[in-house]
Parts: structure tokens; C-alpha cells; sequence
């Protein structure tokens, strides 16, 4: 099968990669494993003679009847053809209550995936990803850091998170222009924002990353409305910030985790 350059296909063929990402996940007997695009197949012939159970998801309909002709004698093989932005990853892999996924994500479509999947935490233990390496340096990038971004602190949230090693764009056919990277996350037990709203929460952190270049004070002044109204009823953007103990000329990359949802809890008038 040739890739899908509309699906952002880049197939895995390095099986030194390969044994390594199997090696982090590190797959168990008693376990149930998401594989997220299997593709050609390159991780799910590894995978499924070392899991209890795998539940592949594959999106493109040419791809899915090889890999269930190839796999499907398997009894611990299951496939689910759907696109995983809209699979109930609870219903797919019941009846375990939890799993853990392994992916090599497309790069089009891999935050929107990784959001997804947080989601989903609930029924999510670990995630061993293969992104793009800009991707996995901004999930990575501490406050202060110029790489530090909206999905650094959604991530930060509710994961742990630790990048265990680059991949050369060689290592995929065809061969992208970028270098990937994989990354594991451990999905945390408890979420460090676990009281405050966090819909208000996201929201917040998306008007203060909205434009890099200016300070917090200035990117949430230029807040969606229904942030204005709440910040309005504190007295304004500066009196929140303030209320909060951030300096309002700081930028949004430099803001803590506990800084932002400190922030949210002055909106909600718990601070």
C-alpha cells in the first residue's frame, strides 16, 4: 500500500525503531494495548504476540482489511476501523477498565489526537507516542522556555511527561522532511488542576497564548467576550492578574501550571 499523502501517512519501516518502542512500552501478557494507526502493520506484528490483548485502530478503509487478514487469527486482535477522533476508547477496549496506547501519530492530525486521548484519561494509564519532534520539545518545554505553549500546559496537567528518543526522518517511507521523536506519558492519577473548572481553565490558557509577542495583561484584555464579562466582574484583567499574584507584564510561556490555575480560581471567585 502506498502512503496517503492526504492522511499524512509515513509508515514506520526502521525495525531498530520499532524494537525500541516496543522495549519503552515494555508490553505485558495480562494487559490490554491501543495500537493508534497500525498502518502497514510494522508495530502491531510485534505487538500482538507480546499483549494480552491489542486493539488496533486504523482509519483508512484500503488499510484496515490487510491488517485484519494479516492479524485477524489472532484471538487477542482487534480491530477498529474509525477514525480516532471519534472512537470512545472505553467502549473499544472493554472489557478491560484501562489501557495503555502506543501510536505513531500523524503529524496533521497528532495534537488534535493527543487531546482526544486526554480526554479519555479516565480509561488511559501511559501513552508511548512517536510526533514530530517540534511537537514533543513543546510538550516537553518548561515555564520560561520560548517553546512553552497552550498544549505544554494542557498536557503538564494531566500527564508526566518524559522524551525518550529522536527518530530520523529515514526511518519512514516515504521520508517526511521533519525528525520525529518518542515520548511516554504516564497519565496522572489525580490532575493537578483537579478543582478548578477546567473548561474556564483551557479556555484561559488559549486567550493568554493567543498572540506570543504580548505580555498576559495584553492578550487577555483582547479575550473572547465571555472571558471579558468574567474578568469585568473582578474588576478587569489587571485586578485579576493581580488578585492572582502574576506580574502583569510577564509573558504567557512564563506562567506555572499552579500560576494559571490560581488565575482561573480568581475568575471563579475562589481567590
Amino acid at each position: 500500500m502506498r502512503a496517503k499523502k492526504s492522511l499524512g501517512q509515513n509508515f514506520l519501516v526502521d525495525e531498530n525503531v520499532v524494537a525500541r518502542i516496543v522495549r519503552a512500552l515494555a508490553p505485558r501478557a495480562d494487559e490490554t494495548v491501543v495500537e493508534i494507526g497500525a498502518g502497514r502493520g510494522a508495530l502491531t506484528a510485534r505487538l500482538v504476540r507480546e499483549v494480552g490483548r491489542l486493539v488496533a485502530v486504523e482509519f483508512d478503509r484500503d488499510l484496515a482489511p490487510i491488517l485484519q487478514e494479516r492479524f485477524g487469527l489472532h484471538e487477542n486482535f482487534a480491530l477498529v476501523q474509525a477514525d480516532a477522533l471519534e472512537v470512545d476508547f472505553r467502549d473499544a477496549i472493554s472489557p478491560a477498565k484501562t489501557a495503555r496506547v502506543v501510536a505513531n501519530l500523524p503529524y496533521n492530525v497528532s495534537t488534535a489526537i493527543l487531546q482526544r486521548l486526554l480526554a479519555q484519561r479516565t480509561c488511559i494509564s501511559e501513552l508511548v507516542l512517536m510526533l514530530q519532534r517540534e511537537v514533543v520539545e513543546r510538550i516537553t518545554a518548561p515555564p520560561g522556555s520560548t517553546e512553552r505553549g497552550y498544549l505544554s500546559v494542557f498536557v503538564e496537567a494531566y500527564c508526566e511527561a518524559e522524551k525518550l528518543f529522536d527518530v530520523a526522518p529515514a526511518a519512514f517511507r516515504p521520508v517526511p522532511k521533519v525528525w520525529s521523536a518518542v515520548i511516554r506519558l504516564r497519565v496522572r492519577e489525580r490532575a493537578e488542576v483537579e478543582s478548578t473548572d477546567q473548561d474556564l481553565l483551557w479556555r484561559l490558557v488559549g486567550a493568554g497564548f493567543a498572540q506570543r509577542r504580548k505580555t498576559i495583561l495584553n492578550n487577555l484584555r483582547s479575550a473572547p467576550e465571555t472571558l471579558r464579562v468574567l474578568f469585568e466582574s473582578r474588576g478587569g484583567a489587571g485586578a485579576a492578574l493581580e488578585a492572582a499574584d502574576i506580574e502583569a507584564r510577564r509573558r504567557a510561556e512564563t506562567l506555572t501550571l499552579a500560576e494559571w490555575s490560581r488565575l482561573a480560581r480568581v475568575l471563579e471567585g475562589g481567590a
